[in-house]
């Protein structure tokens, strides 16, 4: 009895346990989902080839729609929302500004790069002020491109150097008052709070109150963002 026993608790040692469950290999559509999606809209059927063409070859990215006008570009986004669109400013039935604001106007968090070759600060401050969270000229170097879609994705406001002193030269003749844009000034100089309360006799409650409006006016998000802008327009503005 003792061997039968020991022979049936030797047994029951040897018998393992099932293996938990393997691990589900990720599906195609899982990782399409981590891809930054973009909307295309370009009424040049040549260049929104390029851009696809360009797009698709980055692991992270996906184009997901491609318009030939605002209209389009309005129904497209509305339909896939994606992640960020890149958004001419000419184009038929509906122009880029007009697409913009319909975009916007139902869903403000929307994250749209103009790509266009118009550089005129009229045209940089329509589209910021209608919420376009980039501005960037068909010109650019391609890895510019790639980083300013995901730099718009992580939230971020991308515009060249040479294109936020344009904007912050059209932007600060209409909207800025005369204190704000001292203050702007020596944000662009590199001054650090404290320096420019020091500088202008004011508490640096009230400069920080500055900073505040300056950012809500030239719709930036961040303090980084807003000495980009002010360093860009004192180097702009600086005698050669």
């Amino acid at each position: 009895m003792t061997s039968k026993k020991k022979t049936a608790a030797k047994s029951n040692k040897s018998v393992k346990k099932p293996d938990s469950a393997p691990k589900k290999t990720p599906k195609i559509e899982d990782t399409k989902k981590s891809r930054i999606t973009v909307l295309i809209a370009d009424d040049h059927s040549v260049v929104r080839e390029g851009l696809v063409s360009l797009i698709t070859r980055k692991a992270d990215m996906t184009v997901i729609g491609e318009a030939g006008n605002g209209r389009e570009a309005v129904d497209l986004w509305k339909q896939h929302h994606p992640a960020v669109t890149l958004l001419d400013l000419r184009m038929p039935e509906l122009d880029g500004v007009g697409a913009l604001k319909e975009i916007r106007g139902g869903y403000e968090k929307a994250r749209i790069i103009v790509l266009t070759t118009f550089d005129g600060d009229e045209d940089i401050y329509r589209a910021i002020q209608a919420g376009a969270k980039g501005y960037l000229l068909k010109d650019a170097p391609r890895e510019a491109l790639m980083d300013c879609i995901r730099r718009v994705h992580a939230g971020e406001t991308c515009v060249p150097v040479h294109l936020a002193a344009k904007l912050a030269q059209r932007v600060s003749g209409e909207t800025l008052s005369d204190r704000e844009m001292e203050v702007f000034q020596l944000i662009g100089q590199w001054k650090k709070t404290r320096e420019i309360a020091e500088e202008l006799h004011l508490s640096i409650k009230t400069i920080e109150y500055y900073r505040e409006q300056i950012k809500r006016k030239l719709d930036l998000k961040s303090a980084g963002e807003l000495t980009h802008y002010a360093t860009s327009w004192v180097q702009r503005e600086r005698p050669s």
